[in-house]
């Protein structure tokens, strides 16, 4: 057996985030992954982004989004970088890049750029605001985008200002979407030999996220707003409720969860009560059922009811992210990699979180500037120095 994707060699010109947890995914799964970089700037601005570092021009920021890849250095602007890049081209794969929307044209990585150089070659475009359209050399970033999108209208409590996600979740969901648009691209020109460009943007799956949401305001003109604990607009229990030592996320998305848990709360005439036994019942009475349920969690830490409803009510701890970390289950489920680094001897991140079964995943620190120079680059100048062979009727 081998990693799905051992062979298939991707060219990278990207930087911060979005682009490089796409990579990262595709490395995870055994592409090899070069990231070009341009050693004026000091490669992946990534590289920089701080408070911590585990060596200068390597933060945790830049480890957490590129594992398992390559490293090289070229100035793509110049002659000699440009037919580097050209010559590892001919061999690859995929080229893929998450610069602003007018830039891959202008630095030649679309497909008609590269095409008489290698015909099957896919060219994978991730950008802000896509490549065409009046924002296409707008700079972007996540947070603009959950501004934008709705996002920021739909999260906090009702009386509080508009709030983000607490985390890039942009970001990370285009990656993705980066990373399967660039593989079904790749099956295609498998299949039929010649390559193409695809592209998605932060803009376009920011919005395309926002789904049945979007869809309920389009058909039916309702504008879904923030509701107290994190509550589902539609279903109820499903938000956060309160117990002895914090607070529990309840969902009984489904009527077949109700019952049980009003037993193992010990409120079994919950389950035939008019206002609860339904999910139109208490949708209607969800203030109501939110006091009730405080008041049946309250005397149990969060633990407690969790060893109580495990497997049988769809449950969780709210956790913070220390406490996320640390957990046993976290911890069982191999969910930390422990990676060999240079500096550090050994540094941990977040596994990869697609299993193949029967195959060790690879654990490569993310590289140093140019750190595979030699490896990749290397041949291509001794092939360009090694003098030319005579033929058969050359006076040379």
């Amino acid at each position: 057996m081998s990693l799905p994707l051992e062979g298939v060699r991707i060219l990278a010109v990207e930087q911060y985030g979005a682009g490089p947890f796409g990579t990262q995914h595709l490395a995870d799964l055994g592409a090899e992954v070069i990231k070009i970089e341009n050693p004026l700037e000091g490669g992946d601005v990534g590289r920089l982004v701080g408070p911590y570092f585990f060596e200068p021009g390597d933060s945790h920021f830049f480890q957490s989004f590129n594992r398992n890849k390559k490293s090289v250095t070229l100035n793509m602007k110049s002659p000699e970088g440009r037919a580097m890049f050209e010559a590892l081209v001919a061999d690859a794969d995929a080229v893929f890049n998450n610069l602003r929307g007018d830039l891959p044209e202008k630095l030649g990585l679309t497909y008609e750029a590269l095409a008489h150089i290698n015909p099957a070659i896919v060219c994978c475009h991730l950008s802000a605001y896509g490549r065409e359209g009046p924002r296409k050399a707008w700079p972007g970033y996540d947070y603009l985008m959950q501004a934008e999108a709705g996002y920021c209208s739909l999260t906090g409590e009702p009386d509080g200002p508009p709030a983000r996600f607490g985390v890039s979740i942009i970001d990370m969901m285009t990656g993705t979407t980066a990373a399967m648009a660039l593989l079904a691209a790749l099956v295609s020109a498998r299949a039929t030999g010649k390559g193409r460009d695809i592209d998605t943007s932060l803009f376009d799956v920011a919005i395309h996220n926002v789904n049945y949401l979007g869809t309920w305001y389009m058909n039916e003109g309702v504008k879904t707003g923030r509701l107290p604990r994190g509550a589902h607009p539609s279903l109820t229990p499903s938000q956060m409720y309160k117990t002895k030592d914090g607070w529990l996320f309840i969902m009984c998305n489904k009527e077949k969860f109700w019952p049980i848990l009003a037993e193992l709360i010990d409120r079994p005439e919950w389950a035939s009560d008019a206002r609860y036994s339904s999910f139109k019942g208490r949708l209607a009475n969800r203030d109501a059922l939110t006091a009730d349920l405080d008041a049946a969690l309250s005397p149990h830490t969060t633990a407690e009811w969790i060893a109580r409803f495990a497997g049988k009510v769809p449950v969780a701890p709210v956790y913070d992210v220390a406490q996320a970390m640390d957990s046993d289950y976290v911890q069982e489920q191999g969910l930390i990699a422990q990676v060999p680094h240079p500096a550090r001897g050994t540094i941990k991140t977040l596994a990869c979180p697609v299993r193949c079964p029967g195959e060790d995943p690879p654990l490569r620190p993310a590289p140093r500037l140019g750190a595979h120079n030699e490896e990749i680059l290397g041949p291509l100048d001794a092939e360009k120095a090694r003098p030319r062979q005579p033929v058969c009727g050359d006076a040379s």
